[in-house]
């Protein structure tokens, strides 16, 4: 008997992709993963690769998992983490009551 399940559209087709982009695609899925909660991630960039490549894929692996980042770049390095609950803008007044 097979095992149902439901999952966002957008993991749904990262985790569905086939091909070499697929493949990057999913490595970098996985790095958000490991990020837990109130931590952060640190990718360095290797040989041949921009610190701007890093931050492009990390966005779009995000964007599949339907999660939002936060990115930090330094000359050889990205750094990420959850950017889940943040609101941008003004703080809302307390109603008095």
């Amino acid at each position: 008997m097979p095992t149902f399940s439901t999952l966002p559209i957008g993991e749904a087709r990262a985790r569905s992709a086939t091909g070499k982009r697929a493949a990057l695609l999913q490595e970098y899925v996985g790095y958000i993963e490991r990020v837990a909660p109130g931590e952060a991630g640190k990718l360095e960039a290797g040989e041949g690769e921009t610190t701007q490549a890093i931050r492009r894929r990390l966005n779009a692996a995000a964007a599949a998992l339907g999660k939002n980042l936060e990115f930090r770049r330094t000359a050889d390095a990205v750094y990420f983490w959850s950017s889940e609950g943040r609101r941008r803008g003004r703080p809302r007044k307390n109603p008095v009551g």
